[in-house]
């Protein structure tokens, strides 16, 4: 089985430790220490013989004319999340070319994120050391707004993506309520991860903290709206760690500057350096740091690396893209 990394040349050794390039090297004709990271740039001779792709973070789109090239290619390994800027609609047009995607291994490490800072939110945690940082006294009241405590709580997740289901799961582990809002998943799959299928109104009213685990696809632009926003309580905290084009952000900042409402954000829109978000001290803003860093890369390598073994031994894949589901699916 003839494979190429199709990359950038420093994205090997991000994804794979030296023991996973050997286990790769050993699976089939590739050349660990070659990258090719512009396909149109490609001798036709090695291009014609390749079975496998394996891409990532700034891979070249496999358009119609890299096809072309490619007429023994029979399949895709991505090592990160969505292909949507690696696989061309002429590879879905092709129909003999199986898509596979890290998708789910990138899902672990945003779940553990989430869970922490849901945990903490229930805590009030931010809230409470902003007011210890301020009066320095132990045991204060932690101020207006619901109950502090996780026990008892409800957690509201929009979005039963893999990230959103893995949520739900850990969460089977604690005393608290999970509701879940999402138009393409049923009750009983829902039921499945230990929550409750609602709609968006009751789940952003009901719920201490609101976590968005939507998918960034034309649908879902906006989908957390300022109607929604404004059901919220007092006190309660809304995490983002999906894409800020989901989310009214002037309605959001409103809500956070104002204080009636928590938040942390992972990912957001390049702020200004005078945003006023900056200097609210409920607001948590982090880098886009809950997906997969430093040494988590080795589990998207491994699940690609999993991926090309069972090409080799002629089994189906463990992830594999469903093309049907490409419209709402980042």
């Amino acid at each position: 089985m003839r494979a190429l990394l199709a990359m950038p040349s420093e994205l090997p050794g991000r994804m794979f430790d030296d023991l996973q390039l050997t286990r790769l090297a050993a699976l089939g004709e590739i050349d660990t220490r070659r990258t090719v990271p512009d396909l149109a740039a490609a001798e036709d001779e090695s291009l014609a013989e390749v079975e496998v792709l394996l891409t990532g973070w700034g891979s070249p789109c496999v358009d119609a004319a890299a096809l072309a090239r490619m007429p023994r290619l029979r399949a895709i390994v991505h090592t990160a999340g969505t292909v949507r800027f690696v696989v061309s609609e002429a590879v879905w047009e092709r129909g003999d070319i199986v898509v596979t995607s890290s998708t789910a291994a990138n899902a672990v490490p945003v779940a553990e994120f989430t869970l922490a800072h849901i945990l903490l939110a229930g805590k009030r945690s931010l809230a409470q050391e902003t007011d210890y940082r301020r009066s320095h006294e132990v045991g204060r009241p932690a101020g207006a707004g619901r109950a502090v405590g996780n026990y008892g709580s409800v957690v509201g997740l929009v979005g039963a993506s893999r990230i959103g289901s893995l949520v739900a799961e850990h969460l089977q582990r604690f005393d608290v309520e999970v509701l879940v809002t999402d138009p393409y998943v049923g009750a009983e799959e829902i039921a499945a991860l230990g929550a409750t299928k609602v709609e968006p109104e009751e789940l952003y009213s009901r719920s201490d903290v609101v976590s968005l685990h939507a998918p960034d696809v034309p649908s879902t632009r906006g989908l957390v709206s300022r109607e929604l926003l404004a059901l919220m309580r007092e006190g309660t905290t809304f995490v983002n760690t999906a894409r800020p084009a989901l989310v009214d952000v002037e309605a959001l900042r409103e809500e956070l500057v104002s204080g009636r409402l928590c938040a942390v954000l992972d990912v957001h829109d390049d702020l200004a350096d005078d945003d006023p978000l900056w200097d609210v001290p409920t607001v948590s803003i982090t880098p886009h740091i809950a997906g997969s860093q430093g040494n988590e890369l080795r589990r998207l390598g491994e699940h690609a690396l999993e991926e090309v073994r069972r090409l080799a031994a002629g089994e189906p894949p463990r992830h594999p893209v469903d093309p049907s589901r490409r419209e709402r699916e980042a």
